[in-house]
């Protein structure tokens, strides 16, 4: 029997609420609510409602973000409002002139307004005109008055809400914001345009453009492209529901329209400076997006018509305040390789060399050789550079348009020995890696010791890289075990050591004995096995001989490991090599056993993350109490974390506490928590 009208109608206006929801939560939110198979059900059951019953479908429906046929051409559109041009700040002194015009134009109440900071998205602008929360029209930014239509490709991008969300909108106005392509998605759909024999993209922002412009809005949908809204345009100079920037973004994110992370109030041009010198020291390199600087307002709205425009095209409230360029153009001089304290081969490009962000990059990570494989990276290449951070710059990709079409560089092939002892290389448990399977590699000795002596392992002081490398060059050192067999007499045999500096790394060596087994076993390098899982695993077991005999399954059965870190585990064990060396160290007197630390359960079964500076207790002080109290410390946060304590100097780990909702608290309700 066929269902009633009405009742077809509220269950597709039930569903499209549900989807619209579900899409909310995970593309703006990042806190998905249903799995993407319970999504499939709902969409293809809402899908075959409509087409059984057209009269049910609407504008905002989201069957409808991929449903046009292509354009012949793409129309053209009038801004309500021009979309404006910034003017540019490239240090403090400039940012200070342009408050100081401010001023001069408008008076004190610019200072006392206060000022917000957003990032500046290197993307593609566009406008949304929403009627009565609906979006009726997507443009490009065009010459500023007049856009192109893109209406049915944006429709396709499914952080921009067909309709928007609560109540109280204009009943006609345009959303201004940035589509971007972030890296991640970028360097996926290049590596796929690889393996299907297609034409890669040189970079993200013209990959975005050109998307945006495509016309048939079903090539559009297979773009990973993003969406964050900045401002807003009501016509005939009607004001906007906020009286400041601030609020205004809030409004919008209730709205349902995403916004970029870490904008912020900064009260005074000082404090904008310190924010700015943070996203562009801190911030920039952790992001999966491109920006190219950042964009301070005023904050009071209602002083934006009195600053007014110059030349028709920039405003005078509002500036770019620019950064170096974090990512640039250079040649693949070579891809060379080293072998990793657990044997693993690292491919590693050679640039020529290239200033970016004010530092000289001549060498970048390339992680393993499928990435090497699917981004077709070929020595000769001229390659896009991006820096991240304080690490070693990241290689986005080759530039396409820069090869010689009729001599183009040879693919690369991956070595088949290794560089330091010549052994035949196997392949690993990760998928593109390479191993040198000789245990006694000098390579992978050397960055064995290295990794052994650190400050997180055995935390040997004095025994730095030259010193290990010395140590080894003179045959005095192989392995770990060695090192226990030292004397002040064989190192003032060697070069630049004096005897006091001999007898202090004796003693420092011979100290570090005491070192508990999970210092060890993290020390010892075995691939997977980080310092937190170390602690896990030498928790459970109490000793080494547990480890050393115990089976996959055994590993499994420590709470957090997994396939990978049992079979690594169980297999480093299994070496003839490598339980000798346990034996050595073990007539060396090293501990074998992890004391137990738990003296309460205040926190049992919780998932702490520590990020920034303490005010009393050292980050080790803070794991350890939060261990002895039963809980684990967690390197990252996710929607497990029980609760992430904060310090001075928070970054990253406290803006992701803040999307998902994760409880933050400071070191004195930390300790009283711990405490119980």
């Amino acid at each position: 029997m066929k269902k009633p009208k009405d009742e077809l109608s509220a269950r597709a206006a039930t569903l499209r609420e549900q989807l619209e929801t579900a899409s909310h939560n995970y593309h703006v939110l990042d806190r998905p609510t249903i799995s993407d198979a319970e999504y499939d059900r709902l969409y293809r059951e809402l899908l075959t409602l409509e087409a059984e019953n057209p009269t049910l479908r609407t504008a905002d429906s989201p069957t409808q973000r991929v449903g046009a046929e292509p354009a012949s051409t793409l129309a053209k559109h009038t801004h309500l409002v021009p979309m404006l041009s910034l003017g540019n700040a490239f240090n403090e002194e400039e940012l200070a002139a342009w408050e100081e015009r401010a001023v001069r134009l408008a008076g004190e109440e610019v200072r006392a307004s206060g000022y917000t900071c957003e990032l500046k998205i290197d993307g593609a602008a566009i406008s949304l005109t929403y009627r009565d929360g609906v979006l009726v029209e997507g443009t490009t930014r065009g010459n500023g008055t007049i856009g192109e239509s893109v209406t049915t490709n944006l429709r396709t991008l499914r952080d921009i809400p067909l309709r928007l969300r609560g109540k109280k909108h204009p009943p006609v106005m345009e959303i201004r914001g940035e589509v971007y392509m972030p890296f991640s998605g970028f360097e996926r759909m290049n590596e796929e345009r690889v393996a299907a024999g297609e034409p890669v993209f040189a970079n993200p922002r013209n990959a975005s453009a050109g998307a945006l412009r495509q016309l048939d809005p079903k090539i559009t949908a297979t773009r990973p492209l993003r969406f964050f809204g900045y401002a807003m345009a009501l016509p005939n100079g009607e004001a906007p529901p906020a009286a400041k920037q601030s609020d205004l973004l809030e409004l919008l994110i209730s709205w349902g329209i995403p916004v970029a992370p870490h904008h912020r109030v900064a009260p005074t041009l000082a404090e904008v400076h310190a924010w700015a010198a943070e996203i562009e020291h801190k911030v920039r390199g952790t992001l999966d997006f491109a920006i190219d600087g950042g964009v301070v307002k005023v904050n009071a709205l209602p002083l934006w018509r009195e600053l007014g425009v110059v030349g028709g095209r920039e405003p005078r409230y509002a500036i770019a305040r620019k950064f170096a360029p974090d990512i640039a153009e250079t040649k693949l001089l070579a891809i060379e390789t080293n072998v990793g304290r657990t044997g693993t081969i690292n491919p590693y490009a050679v640039l020529e060399p290239v200033e970016i962000g004010g530092t000289t990059v001549k060498l970048a990570t390339l992680h393993n050789f499928d990435l090497v494989a699917r981004k077709d990276l070929r020595v000769g290449d001229i390659v896009q550079v991006k820096r991240a951070g304080e690490v070693i710059p990241q290689i986005i990709g080759p530039v396409p348009d820069r090869r010689d079409p009729k001599q183009p560089p040879k693919a690369y092939k991956p070595p088949k020995k290794c560089p330091s002892c010549g052994s035949e290389l196997v392949a690993g448990l990760d998928l593109g890696m390479l191993y040198c399977p000789n245990f006694e590699c000098p390579g992978r000795q050397l960055e064995s010791l290295v990794h052994f002596a650190s400050r997180g392992a055995m935390d040997i002081r004095g025994l730095s890289y030259a010193r290990i490398a010395q140590l080894m060059d003179e045959g005095l050192v192989h392995d770990a075990a060695d090192l226990y067999a030292i004397g002040p007499a064989q190192l003032v045999e060697l070069d630049r050591l004096a005897e006091k500096s001999a007898e202090q790394l004796v003693a420092a060596i011979q100290e570090s004995k005491a070192q508990p087994l999970s210092r060890l076993l993290f020390a010892l390098g075995i691939d997977h096995v980080g310092e937190t899982v170390a602690k896990q695993i030498s928790k459970h077991f109490g000793t080494m001989d547990a480890i050393a005999s115990a089976t996959v399954d055994d590993v499994l059965a420590v709470h957090g490991i997994g396939d990978k870190i049992a079979e690594s585990l169980v297999a480093w064990f299994s070496n003839k090599k490598a339980r000798k060396l346990i034996e050595r160290l073990e007539k060396h007197g090293l501990t074998l056993e992890e004391p137990q630390t738990q003296t309460g359960d205040a926190l049992k079964g919780l998932t702490v993350v520590i990020t920034g500076t303490l005010p009393t207790l050292s980050r080790d002080e803070a794991s350890g109490l939060v261990e002895s109290s039963g809980g684990r410390v967690a390197s990252s946060v996710s929607k497990k974390t029980s609760f992430v304590v904060v310090g001075e100097d928070a970054g990253s780990k406290l803006e992701k506490a803040r999307t998902l909702g994760v409880e933050t608290i400071d070191e004195a309700e930390f300790l009283r928590r711990a405490r119980g």
